[in-house]
């Protein structure tokens, strides 16, 4: 009796309703690894979302779709030539994509292949029948990029990655 005076309220000492937190439940499904990258993409974390991108190709093989993220993960580390290689084969693999198509074309722009960007973003725009502003913004970049090089300054570089279901902001630093 004199132990139950000394407990909070309301506080069980073992059992379910016990103050720590639930165990892993590991009959449960994990979440899919291409949601997850595409969330940790999202964030800003570029090489936990390659991680996660990779346990996905284990699951589902390279499908378009991990191409793309693999693809944009690589563009937002750095690694030009691995995400061109990784973002055209997503563009082949289905190529009436318009977020391939476009997330192609913001690698040609860091390249500074305005040219070859400009003709990408065209075929995303036409693709996407003109509806993400995205698309549109980095359409009309590329144009004043390949019309104006010199004119068109550094500074203004606001390319945006897309991905199914949002949009991903990459932007140039000098």
């Amino acid at each position: 009796m004199a132990l139950a005076a000394c407990s909070q309220p309301g506080i069980a000492p073992s059992g379910t309703d016990g103050v720590y937190a639930p165990g892993v439940n590991l009959r449960k499904p994990a979440v899919d690894g291409l949601v997850v990258g595409n969330r940790l993409v999202d964030a800003g974390h570029y090489e936990l979302a390659l991680e996660a991108y990779t346990r996905a190709a284990l699951d589902d093989g390279m499908s378009p779709e991990i191409l793309l993220g693999v693809g944009t993960a690589n563009l937002g580390l750095g690694r030009l030539g691995q995400a061109e290689s990784q973002l055209r084969r997503a563009t082949e693999a289905r190529p009436d994509w318009p977020d391939a198509w476009n997330n192609l074309g913001v690698l040609l722009m860091e390249r500074g292949e305005w040219s070859e960007a400009e003709g990408v973003f065209r075929k995303a725009y036409a693709l996407d029948n003109g509806e993400s502003d995205s698309i549109r913004d980095n359409l009309r970049l590329a144009l004043a990029k390949n019309e104006f090089p010199d004119t068109v300054g550094d500074q203004s570089d606001d390319y945006a990655l897309v991905r199914r279901g949002g949009v991903v902001l990459l932007t140039q630093t000098p």
